[in-house]
């Protein structure tokens, strides 16, 4: 699995860095469903993921998946490492969720990489039905516009 670049991208983001570019090793092709972090998405937001893939691609955009579906125990291990790097839960939520609430853990979320992928994907994501949710993780999306097809308003953190 991609753990270690995983988890790398992540301590960037919680140093605020910014997104940090993975190295290709670390991230996934959204068409290698092999890959568990890959396979195990919700078979919608595979789907949602690979079109959105195809269309970058074809405006030159390479896309990746940084993060996909992870363990309950991999996303304690996230947390865990975020209350030690911040010095409280409180601080750490902001950054990441618990493995009850992780939509990764449930597959239902999926981090992109890729350069300009993110702001690819915010710009053009909608239309296959993804959304940016939290305003402080600019690769983080879901399956998430409504019957109109607008996604929500951001909510500022993981734990809003």
């Amino acid at each position: 699995m991609r753990f270690v670049g995983t988890v790398l991208a992540l301590a960037g983001a919680l140093a605020f860095l910014g997104p940090i570019a993975v190295a290709s090793a670390d991230a996934a092709n959204p068409f290698d469903v092999s890959d568990p972090t890959v396979g195990r998405l919700d078979p919608a937001l595979l789907a949602a993921v690979q079109h959105a893939t195809t269309a970058a691609a074809a405006e030159g955009i390479p896309m990746t998946i940084t993060s996909g579906w992870r363990t309950p125990e991999f996303q304690q291990q996230l947390l865990d490492d975020a209350i030690q790097t911040y010095g409280s839960y409180n601080a750490a939520r902001q950054y990441v969720q618990t493995p009850q609430q992780s939509k990764h853990v449930s597959g239902q979320a999926v981090d992109i990489g890729g350069k300009s992928a993110d702001t690819w994907l915010i710009a053009n994501g909608a239309r296959f039905g993804l959304c940016q949710i939290y305003a402080n993780e600019l690769w983080h999306f879901e399956l998430a516009v409504d019957a109109h097809g607008v996604c929500p308003p951001l909510l500022p953190n993981a734990a809003s």
